[in-house]
């Protein structure tokens, strides 16, 4: 197991098998230095431990729970691709997008979910720029969905 799998296990989680496509994608490809994942649910065991919008029947803290789990799928897509996660450079980017009720302003903090554990796992190699946005609905009626850009060692 990968360093990183390592500290994963310590944190008293496990990276998943990774999610199957929903439509025709991939769950990441590389380019370069670089994967890109698609956007990952907060998929687990194959369902959704949560639906609906957050700020009506998801609340925020919830929420900022599921963005975890959707960091955590993007971290097993990286994985599929590139073998070890130890070969992380960095985490270059984050986007995440928040089924958002109409007066709900919180998707910052929501994202944080993803950012926070992006850092515990990583340290430094988990900072990274990103993007928070409020949508009508997800895939499935999810409450979060989230995509990484990361950066890997030749």
């Amino acid at each position: 197991m990968s360093a990183v799998e390592d500290k994963i296990a310590a944190l008293g989680l496990k990276l998943p098998q990774v999610v199957p496509p929903l439509a025709s994608y991939q769950p990441a490809v590389r380019s370069g230095a670089y994967v890109y994942t698609s956007g990952q649910l907060p998929m687990v065991d194959g369902a959704l431990p949560a639906t609906g919008k957050v700020g009506a029947e998801v609340s925020a803290e919830q929420a900022k729970e599921l963005a975890a789990t959707c960091a955590l799928n993007a971290l097993a897509a990286v994985k599929s691709v590139i073998g070890d996660l130890d070969k992380i450079q960095r985490i270059v980017k984050v986007v995440g997008f928040v089924a958002s009720a109409p007066d709900f302003t919180g998707q910052p903090g929501v994202l944080n979910g993803a950012s926070e554990l992006l850092g515990e796992i990583l340290g430094d190699k988990g900072v990274h720029a990103r993007s928070a946005v409020g949508v009508a609905v997800l895939p499935l009626d999810a409450p979060v969905e989230v995509e990484i850009q990361v950066e890997i060692a030749e």
